[in-house]
């Protein structure tokens, strides 16, 4: 595979730039939010926002889609929610005599699956499939969901009475895990000036097609990546599953996931070649999420981030950056 050349990587993080400005006019305030967004899309993986209501995540998931000419759909999760309510179903035709998929919301570009955490293990679960695969088996047929595609999930951290704890497969399919926030003042107070625009994403202009967007991640997976910093990461994984407050550390599919992350990351900055530092940077919202604690630590107060800063600063990370 050809490396990424200097002239591509600057491209790539001017257009990342407009992609960032863009989404930002919507969504005000939260650029460092976004950036982990895209960087999410065009490592083609999913994001699980866990956030109070009414913090911008369905602005997000719009305002994405808008700037990338896709599609959008949102799934409010509840518990009578049915598997097909998500993937779609087959209906009998007859006029034609056969079976007939029509396809269900999660055929997108972006879908936003609001308060995942509602739905019952069995509708949860079909979402395993397209969220790996990037396709849904239906009475043994695939349809594939094309590219660019992103379940952009939102789940409550405070109210949890009638909900369904992700199981630890769920949570691994999601390539990232962060909240929006609440903005700060300045933003708050254009947000209240503003206050007749229901919708700002819909006044956003595409800034490249989801065409273009599957070229930027082909494109990124051409970054170099040193065998140490691929060494790097390798120990970091090791030491996650050797702490003693976990029960399962990080797997393979979340030290691919890091590695992936920190190419478009790189791109993303105008390199051609990933960075300890960018490892550093994403280890928390690649990871935070994939630990499963031992039920004694967790109750006496461990948490998944602490664990994770001390496994950072115990493993030393490459001194010699090797450009491509």
């Amino acid at each position: 595979m050809t490396t990424m050349t200097p002239e591509q990587a600057a491209w790539f993080a001017q257009t990342f730039d407009r992609l960032v400005g863009n989404v930002g006019q919507a969504v005000l305030g939260k650029a460092p939010v976004i950036r982990l967004a895209l960087t999410c899309m065009l490592a083609e993986g999913h994001l699980l926002l866990e956030d109070a209501p009414g913090t911008g995540k369905t602005m997000l998931a719009r305002s994405i889609a808008a700037s990338v000419q896709g599609t959008h759909n949102r799934i409010q999760f509840t518990p009578d929610l049915l598997p097909s309510d998500v993937t779609g179903v087959t209906i009998y035709d007859q006029n034609s005599g056969k079976f007939d998929f029509h396809p269900g919301p999660i055929f997108n570009s972006i879908v936003l699956a609001d308060e995942i955490n509602r739905a019952s293990p069995k509708t949860q679960s079909a979402l395993l499939e397209v969220m790996e695969e990037g396709r849904v088996t239906v009475d043994g047929i695939a349809h594939e969901t094309g590219r660019p595609f992103m379940v952009l999930a939102t789940q409550n951290p405070i109210e949890q009475a009638g909900t369904y704890r992700l199981p630890e497969a769920q949570l691994d399919r999601f390539l990232m895990k962060t909240s929006v926030g609440y903005p700060d003042h300045a933003s708050t107070v254009e947000i209240l000036s503003g206050a007749s625009v229901k919708d700002r994403s819909l006044a956003l202009q595409p800034i490249i097609t989801t065409k273009a967007v599957t070229e930027m991640a082909d494109l990124a997976m051409t970054v170099h990546t040193d065998t140490a910093v691929l060494e790097y990461v390798s120990r970091l994984s090791e030491e996650t599953r050797n702490a003693a407050e976990v029960r399962v550390g990080v797997s393979v599919r979340g030290a691919l996931a890091l590695v992936r992350c920190a190419k478009v990351w790189a791109a993303a900055h105008g390199r051609n070649y990933v960075l300890p530092d960018d490892i550093k940077e994403l280890a928390q919202p690649v990871w935070g999420h994939r630990f499963v604690l031992d039920p004694e630590a967790e109750f006496a107060g461990s948490r998944p981030d602490v664990i994770l800063a001390r496994i950072m600063a115990d493993v030393a990370a490459p001194q010699e950056r090797a450009s491509a």
